[in-house]
């Protein structure tokens, strides 16, 4: 566990790093010129396509087209307030193997790996995030239903699948995808707890944008110190 908790404070530290912080802030704004370019799009689909009036019964014909599309603009700060934090969180998931070069850069400039070709990159990166949304939108619809289970739910599937997911791109960089897949098995324990205590972040606000980043940053100090301490050469063949 101390190993765990020593991954978690370097990630932490890491996080407060120009160069990673930048992309956190990174994430955000392109979350905010999403909802822009969608609120700009439905303003103006609603303006060319809305009809101008509606006529009812009894109450004739009402000017609805400047109405519906003006109105449209309530939708920004209901997506900023319900979308903001998943698809922040999301965009930074595509950040997540800059992170972990960033990291073997300044803590392990001796040891680093090599990074997984664009496609397999992106592919690993796009899976993260799927998965990171999925698992939270699955927790959330079954959270009414186990009571004060929840969070046992919540905290127990997501510190899975971060562990699962980013200890095995962090190994991966270093070991083919088997020994990426048996190290990670083989510390099932000590990947798992560390992934329940990045979940904590995704509770938080602010923190919760950033979670991805945390994940990548303190799994490749985690592969690195278990790596230390698991005599890698010797049962972990290096890619």
């Amino acid at each position: 566990m101390i190993t765990v908790l020593r991954a978690l404070a370097l990630g932490w530290s890491d996080l407060l790093r120009p160069r990673i912080l930048s992309l956190a802030l990174t994430g955000i704004g392109l979350t905010i010129l999403l909802f822009v370019a969608f609120q700009a799009g439905l303003f103006w689909l609603l303006r060319l396509f809305a009809p101008d009036s509606l006529t009812l019964p009894w109450l004739g014909t009402i000017q609805i087209g400047n109405a519906l599309s003006w109105s449209s603009l309530a939708l920004f700060p209901l997506m900023g307030f319900f979308l903001m934090a998943p698809v922040a969180a999301g965009f930074c998931g595509l950040f997540a193997d800059r992170v972990a070069e960033a990291v073997e850069q300044t803590h392990y400039p001796s040891r680093r790996g090599q990074p997984l070709d664009f496609w397999d990159g992106l592919l690993e990166s796009l899976a993260i995030v799927a998965a990171v949304l999925a698992v939270g939108i699955l927790s959330l619809l079954l959270s009414p239903f186990l009571g004060p289970l929840a969070p046992v739910l919540f905290y127990g599937t997501n510190g899975w699948l971060l562990g699962r997911e980013f200890f095995q791109m962090a190994a991966r960089w270093h070991l083919t995808d088997p020994f990426a897949t048996r190290m990670r098995q083989d510390y099932a324990g000590r990947v798992t707890a560390a992934g329940a205590l990045v979940a904590v972040g995704l509770t938080v606000p602010l923190v919760n944008i950033a979670v991805p980043l945390l994940a990548a940053a303190s799994f490749t100090h985690l592969f690195h110190l278990l790596s230390e301490s698991g005599n890698r050469d010797r049962r972990y063949p290096p890619a």
